[in-house]
């Protein structure tokens, strides 16, 4: 409509108008018309090259899906980087299609599988999550009602081999220098580096988690601190613990 008016007073100009006036119009009607094909090709170029990359794109999505199988899953995704130990929920995680060849093991198909879980280890944003993310958050060590937890350093020849493992009932023997005491007897074991996770079998043990009371758990601390700590499975335990390790030895 504004196009066809500016035409019409155009014309009115130049029926009306001296030579100067109409070869001033007719000049600028010229650049108009220059600028609207400008314009024109311009639009086309971009659509034309907005279209290329999207062909470029839907091939090298064909390409990537033909190399890896073509089949797509959803799966769940890190939105924000996971700091291990914080619980996981539907506000940090978002679900998207991956190619199936790409997946780590494990991946988390679903946020219902890892909702209120603790990330046993940092994951980072984008990454898909993977249940081997979790393991070892539900088995956290909790002591005994009334007892407290604590960790010491520990070697496979100070427990009995590496046989200790959590459940066991131990003897706690502090050495150092000339002199070896008992420091504490018919002590629970709650977890060692050995029976923590999927690998616990062939694992070494490097520190052993303990139930003492409270108030003892200074002593126990300075002990560790000051001098090497043994443990001694007594009884029958002993004899099985020892068997067992002797067993997976003899099947490596």
């Amino acid at each position: 409509m504004v196009p066809c008016m500016i035409d019409l007073l155009d014309g009115l100009v130049i029926l009306t108008s001296g030579p100067k006036r109409r070869k001033d119009v007719m000049k600028r009607r010229t650049t108009t018309v220059a600028g609207v094909v400008c314009g024109a090709v311009c639009a086309v170029c971009v659509l034309a090259y907005t279209q290329g990359v999207r062909a470029e794109v839907d091939a090298a999505r064909s390409e990537a899906l033909a190399r890896y199988g073509g089949e797509q899953v959803e799966v769940c995704v890190a939105k924000r980087d996971i700091a291990a130990g914080e619980p996981v929920d539907a506000s940090c995680v978002e679900t998207r299609l991956w190619v199936a060849d790409l997946l780590p093991a494990e991946a988390v198909r679903s946020v219902e599988e890892v909702g209120g879980k603790a990330a046993s280890s940092a994951i980072l944003a984008g990454e898909v999550l993977s249940m081997k993310r979790f393991q070892g958050a539900e088995n956290q060590v909790e002591a005994p009602e009334g007892l407290a937890a604590v960790s010491v350093p520990a070697k496979d020849v100070q427990a009995v081999g590496g046989a200790v493992r959590a459940g066991a009932r131990v003897d706690m023997y502090a050495t150092g220098g000339t002199s070896t005491d008992l420091l504490a007897s018919d002590v629970l074991v709650l977890a060692t580096s050995a029976s923590s996770g999927d690998e616990a079998r062939d694992a070494s043990v490097s520190w052993v988690t303990v139930a003492v009371e409270p108030d003892r758990v200074q002593e126990v601390v300075s002990a560790a601190q000051r001098t090497e700590l043994y443990f001694a499975l007594p009884g029958n335990e002993a004899v099985e613990r020892t068997e067992g390790a002797q067993g997976r030895e003899d099947a490596r």
